[in-house]
């Protein structure tokens, strides 16, 4: 073809006007020769076709499914729609798709930027980001089943558990005892919040027998054999020991044998309800209060000395549930936000950077002023793919929340699976959800598409 041919192709009619525009200022239509319409649209079919029966046709039938009642054959117009805003239960999956949406993209995107950016200044920065990435190929139900076991209120199994006990164990004594409770009629009555007082006021001079029972022998490591405590002239005197003979044969409420030491009570004079002196039982189980002051006062082991075990946070309960299931999506999608910002702060100019240090400009400076502006297509991209994300989410809630926790952390995809496949079916309220879900998503790829389009002019 000639040059003067291709001019008149490329034209639409006998080349280009003067001036190198086209006429009527519209923009030049390149057409390829020897291209017939039939063929481009014999092409295009199959994937026309594939795209009507896979999401056209859904679409359409959930919309038309959406104005029917539960049996499909009465119509409701927008009653399922009105019913949908009513349900308590469809309204927390709101809220806390409200909360997801808010937090969860916002945190991933964040500790992605960081990873990026401090990842630069290391050299075993290719392995971290390989590390943080890992979750990634992990599916959502192993990361359920993972975290499910991650988050168990058992500190023996949950991690999360065993790290915080281990914390606060550290700051605050365990119970010498926990569930240890006084042999019955011994002398001892339940006080309140878990303590114990004696019946009856002791007297200066005299040795008080505390006798238990239910500790766990666990607890008895190392235990010493208790020694009967002798009466002390100006003093209270007593001993605190588990009241059990291993193979049977011992007497209840007295002392017997090899019988062992309970080391490390608190044991109380209390007067008026003030306590006016206290003592710790040493490793034979006595211990020793001064006489004028525990004289004519009645002996208390207090809650502190059989509290439970703390056993940590109760991560899936109703308060925190969807935070902890949130923090599970973090997990796997922050290395997803740091690749991508990784891979647009390596096309960052650094003669940017190395100039706003040399004007002296501080790191936070240039990481607030320069790296964070130019990066923020890349945030708008992992940000706008995130909230698509977790508008969908499903697998984490249903796999992660227990039965007695799952309607306080429902979300709308969940509520979507109970209504059209749950125990009580109700496929138009089903459709209805999945139809607002659609509507939810449709702004965030408008506004993802216009990014696209203003790219492409650039």
């Amino acid at each position: 073809m000639s040059d003067a041919e291709v001019s008149k192709v490329s034209s639409g009619r006998g080349g280009r006007p003067r001036g190198g525009q086209p006429s009527g200022g519209g923009r030049v239509r390149l057409r390829v020769p020897g291209t017939r319409p039939w063929i481009a649209a014999g092409f295009l079919l199959p994937a026309l076709l594939l795209l009507g029966a896979l999401v056209v046709y859904p679409i359409a039938f959930s919309v038309h499914r959406s104005l029917f009642d539960a049996s499909g054959k009465g119509f409701v117009g927008l009653g399922n729609y009105g019913a949908m805003f009513s349900d308590d239960g469809i309204r927390t999956a709101l809220k806390n798709n409200v909360l997801w949406v808010v937090v969860a993209p916002t945190v991933s995107t964040v500790l992605g930027l960081i990873f990026a950016v401090l990842t630069e200044r290391i050299r075993w920065g290719t392995a971290f980001k390989l590390i943080v990435f890992m979750p990634m190929a992990i599916s959502m139900l192993a990361a359920g089943i993972i975290f499910r076991l991650v988050y168990d209120q058992d500190p023996e199994r949950g991690v999360a558990n065993a790290v915080w006990v281990g914390i606060h164990d550290t700051f605050a004594d365990p119970a010498p005892f926990p569930g240890a409770k006084p042999r019955p009629r011994s002398g001892l009555a339940a006080s309140g919040a878990g303590g114990y007082t004696t019946r009856a006021a002791v007297r200066a001079g005299s040795a008080v027998p505390l006798p238990l029972v239910a500790v766990q022998p666990g607890d008895l490591r190392g235990a010493r054999p208790a020694a009967a405590a002798r009466p002390r002239p100006g003093a209270v005197t007593g001993t605190v020991w588990l009241d059990f003979t291993r193979g049977g044969g011992g007497r209840p409420n007295v002392l017997d044998g090899n019988e062992k030491a309970l080391a490390g009570l608190t044991v109380e004079a209390v007067k008026d309800g003030r306590v006016v002196a206290s003592a710790t039982t040493a490793a034979d189980g006595t211990f020793t209060l001064p006489g004028d002051r525990a004289g004519g006062a009645r002996l208390r082991l207090p809650a502190a000395d059989f509290a439970e075990a703390y056993r940590g946070v109760d991560w899936l309960g109703p308060a925190l549930v969807t935070p902890a299931i949130i923090g599970s999506y973090v997990w796997m999608w922050a290395g997803f936000a740091m690749v991508l910002i990784a891979a647009g702060l390596a096309g960052v100019p650094r003669e940017l950077l190395e100039a706003a240090r040399v004007d002296g400009a501080g790191e936070w400076q240039v990481f607030r002023r320069i790296t964070v502006p130019l990066l923020a297509p890349v945030l708008v991209v992992v940000l706008v793919t995130l909230m698509i994300n977790v508008l969908k989410i499903f697998d984490l809630v249903y796999i992660i929340a227990p039965g007695s926790s799952i309607r306080s952390a429902n979300v709308l995809a969940l509520q979507l699976f109970q209504s059209s496949f749950g125990t009580d079916v109700d496929e138009g309220l089903g459709s209805a959800i999945a139809v607002f879900l659609l509507l939810l998503v449709l702004p965030v790829m408008y506004v993802n598409l216009r990014r696209i389009r203003k790219e492409r002019r650039r």
